[in-house]
């Protein structure tokens, strides 16, 4: 009997420390329930805030006679607002200056124009005594003429010559009056406009003054929008051209979300679509989107990728005070559904050539699995044959666990 039990004892031993193994190994291993249910095939895509509608505050459009627009003071970046809150204040030094030049221009002018004026009724003046004092020659000789009844046909030829004279010198002054009018009435005219463009440089320099100092029309948050030259937002020190959008007053009323497709997947996406959006800086909450827009055409990914992707639009169901324009945002796309199907996870799925199979577990350890199957998205596999409901499978290779836990039990210790 003692022997018996001898022969026995290193057999039991042995299955005691292999059952043991065997449930320490399965213990450890992460595993998966197979779910039987609803089966979304769905699209992951990185997105940004914005707003359905929006007011953009440009840069005003001034004369290049007052150089370039540079940034003197800014609101800050996500400042809420109320109308008439000034927003931007752009150095207005070349504008003051220039107002200081239109005031000195058109002060000039005003100077010159009387100036004008005084000389023109002095001339006038002088014109007119040359044409009373022609007219009086013209009378003494009518009267001479007149009086040569009983003078000699030689004297009355000389007077009538002079009478004659004296008509032509009247003509001629009457018609120089009447030249130095209508020459002073185009000088006048030609100073007056003078005038009119010096006061329209005074009022233009004026208005422009005025523009230096944007005020908002309406209340909201504003947000700095991106420099053309740099690619970072605007701020102090900066230039811009005129009309170049600087800040958004966006309707936080009615958000929107942005993301870019690659042209592989965008065949996959159709208006109406439903989306979940979770912000970056709020992973709790999910939001509710539909599919707006959908880009007919491609456009780079970035200034430095030649990768193409169509940008399309989500517009977000209701208002949400945490969605602010600019948070960044993962949206989940559901492309489609499937009803009652079973699925795993893509961890648990392995191939080799064109099979696939799991380690589904079992009551001593693990079987290796073949099955088939279906659809995929990005979490989960459709399994179409080969596992039933709730079975459990492993999440990674057991067996390749076992051969590194036995590597590291077999190296020899420091």
């Amino acid at each position: 009997m003692k022997r018996i039990l001898d022969c026995y004892i290193p057999a039991i031993c042995f299955l005691f420390l292999f059952g043991s193994c065997d449930r320490k190994d399965t213990g450890e291993i992460p595993l998966a329930t197979v779910t039987r249910g609803v089966f979304y095939i769905d699209l992951y895509e990185e997105g940004e805030i914005e707003a359905v509608r929006s007011i953009n505050i440009s840069s005003p459009t001034i004369s290049w006679r007052y150089g370039n627009l540079k940034i003197t003071q800014l609101v800050k970046d996500g400042q809420e607002v109320n109308a008439g809150d000034t927003l931007i204040v752009f150095d207005p030094s070349e504008v003051q200056k220039g107002i200081v030049e239109a005031e000195g221009r058109l002060e000039i002018s005003l100077a010159e124009l009387e100036q004008m004026n005084a000389q023109h009724q002095s001339d006038l003046e002088e014109l007119n005594a040359d044409y009373e004092v022609a007219r009086l020659s013209r009378e003494i000789s009518a009267i001479r003429f007149e009086s040569a009844e009983y003078e000699s046909e030689v004297k009355k030829k000389e007077i009538q010559l002079n009478l004659d004279k004296a008509g032509i010198a009247l003509d001629k002054a009457r018609e120089q009056i009447e030249n130095r009018i209508k020459i002073q009435k185009e000088e006048i005219k030609q100073k007056n406009l003078a005038i009119e463009q010096d006061r329209a440089r005074l009022n233009e320099a004026n208005e422009t003054l005025s523009k230096m100092f944007v005020v908002t029309p309406s209340p909201g948050i504003a947000i700095i929008a991106r420099s053309w030259n740099s690619g970072n937002k605007f701020q102090v020190g900066d230039q811009c051209w005129s009309g170049f959008p600087v800040i958004q007053l966006p309707d936080l009323s009615s958000m929107k979300a942005t993301v870019k497709i690659n042209e592989v997947d965008i065949a996959k996406i159709s208006r109406d679509l439903k989306v979940e959006i979770k912000p970056d800086a709020f992973s709790d909450s999910v939001f509710s989107g539909t599919v707006s827009t959908v880009a007919n055409l491609a456009v780079n990914k970035d200034e430095s990728s030649k990768q193409k992707v169509f940008p399309v639009e989500i517009l977000i169901d209701g208002t949400h005070a945490n969605l602010l324009p600019g948070l960044t945002v993962s949206c989940r796309i559901l492309i489609d559904r499937i009803d009652d199907v079973l699925y795993v996870p893509l961890e648990a799925v392995h191939q080799e050539g064109d099979k696939y199979f799991v380690y589904k577990k079992t009551g001593s350890g693990f079987d290796k699995t073949e099955i088939e199957r279906g659809v995929v998205n990005s979490d989960f596999m459709v399994i179409t044959s080969g596992l039933d409901e709730k079975d459990k499978v492993a999440l990674i290779d057991p067996f390749l666990k076992e051969e590194e836990e036995k590597k590291q039990e077999s190296a020899p210790k420091e």
